[in-house]
């Protein structure tokens, strides 16, 4: 892992009020070059609302977002030009369209040619669409893909699906990679292949940020781990810090079980 001295992600104070109500309150984060940072909590806890928040698709209430030192526009384009990608929770693919053509979808935010050079078709525009496509295909076969890249996406199954979503976030090129729990619905194996793959993508210089229900998973894979409950961070740090804080305990089980290590499933809202 290699960090500097100031965070490649920098979240100061983030608030986002619906109304009376406070999905997420306060809260500050940091990611640095290099690292897998876990984000967990309870159902409801405003996890996948913090995301939002960090990708444009909410202007938070309060607080700020700053990438590379430079505080990010709440427009979720402008957010990917600057280098953040992400994925779902829920799986957001066309399904109508192919593993190739979905991947070259995400990779539109780093196509120079405009809409004459499209129209036109001259050089220019064929020189983008081959290293379009061979960027594309580079990256299924990094995920696996690259067998399907003719198939529709929806016939490929659920954990393959879950793939191609993180090959289209990695098409744009990102420096940190937003993960909103990429195991969602999968079965031991299919989260073990998952867990080298975000280790794979961190090794080719980009740095994550995970949502997961699944501890075992997010304790193998992240540098630190903070945990919201009811919109608030109320503790960071390594697994045995997390793992350990009674106030975490407390949050998934209801009360403190003194020698108990919360075992967790949950949906975030």
């Amino acid at each position: 892992m290699t960090t500097t001295a100031t965070p490649l992600l920098e979240v100061t104070g983030v608030t986002m009020r619906f109304g009376g109500l406070t999905a997420v309150n306060d809260v500050s984060l940091t990611v640095g070059e290099g690292e897998i940072i876990g984000l967990i909590g309870p159902n409801g806890a405003g996890k996948t609302t913090f995301f939002n928040c960090l990708t444009g698709l909410y202007v938070p209430t309060e607080g700020a977002v700053r990438y590379r030192g430079t505080l990010l526009p709440p427009r979720p384009h402008l957010v990917t030009q600057a280098g953040i990608a992400r994925t779902f929770q829920n799986i957001r693919l066309f399904a109508n369209m192919t593993v190739l053509e979905n991947v070259l979808v995400g990779r539109h935010s780093r196509t120079k040619e405009g809409i004459f050079s499209a129209i036109l078709r001259g050089p220019g525009y064929h020189r983008a669409e081959a290293e379009s496509r061979e960027k594309a295909m580079e990256l299924l076969a990094f995920t696996g893909l690259a067998d399907k890249a003719d198939h529709l996406a929806r016939n490929l199954p659920y954990g393959e699906q879950r793939k191609l979503e993180i090959a289209r976030a990695l098409a744009s090129d990102p420096g940190l990679l937003l993960l909103d729990e990429p195991t969602a619905g999968m079965n031991p194996q299919e989260t073990r292949a998952a867990e080298e793959l975000v280790f794979a993508i961190r090794d080719r210089g980009v740095s994550i940020l995970v949502i997961e229900h699944d501890m075992r998973f997010i304790f193998n894979l992240c540098d630190r781990t903070a945990v919201l409950v009811q919109g608030q961070k109320i503790v960071e740090g390594d697994r045995e810090t997390v793992q350990n804080d009674e106030r975490v305990i407390t949050a998934y089980l209801g009360a403190p079980l003194e020698g108990t290590t919360p075992a967790v499933t949950e949906t975030d809202q």
